[in-house]
């Protein structure tokens, strides 16, 4: 490869050409969501969420950011940003590493192996440790509410909340108003 921007085209492209659906954002290869599934035979099979992918013009010398947009319960993933705590992506990246290996190998091998010592989300660090068996049902809750294949394609159904008579809050506003 002679150039980054050779290299970061080709990276997307095999990205794109995978199982992965791609969706760039502001019509640019530096940015675009990926949507992931939770691996098989972990607390997250089933769950579908969207990843933002963003490439530094230094790519693939300077490692991608990494974030999930949809809410995940996990002790190495900030709950309110989606920022992703991984030493390969954050301190050990190197040229060697691909796009693929971030959705194929790394991300896989967080949801498989978190890592509660090293905590971006303290109480899911400490509920893993404390009661593992009360984490994954926490981390199955987050897959059914916010991890859904419809969420992951709406952005605004991981923050509507659900009343006890099955309407949401949009309906209740709207149930709420006399006709003018």
């Amino acid at each position: 490869m002679s150039s980054p921007s050779k290299r970061r085209d080709m990276d997307v492209m095999k990205l794109m050409m995978s199982d992965y659906t791609v969706e760039p954002i502001n019509d640019g290869i530096n940015e675009f969501n990926v949507e992931f599934h939770g691996p098989k035979e972990s607390p997250y099979e089933g769950g579908v969420w969207k990843v933002r992918v963003e490439l530094p013009d230094a790519y693939p010398y300077k490692s991608p950011s990494i974030g999930f947009v949809n809410k995940i319960f996990h002790p190495n993933v900030d709950e309110l940003s989606g920022s992703v705590c991984l030493d390969v992506i954050n301190q050990s990246w190197s040229p060697m590493f691909d796009l693929l290996n971030v959705f194929e190998v790394f991300l896989p091998q967080l949801l498989l192996y978190p890592n509660p010592s090293d905590p971006l989300n303290g109480d899911a660090a400490s509920l893993m440790m404390k009661d593992k068996e009360q984490y994954d049902q926490k981390v199955k809750e987050y897959c059914d509410r916010y991890a859904k294949k419809n969420h992951a394609d709406d952005d605004s159904a991981s923050d509507e909340e659900a009343y006890s008579d099955g309407r949401s809050e949009s309906e209740e506003e709207v149930a709420g108003h006399a006709d003018p």
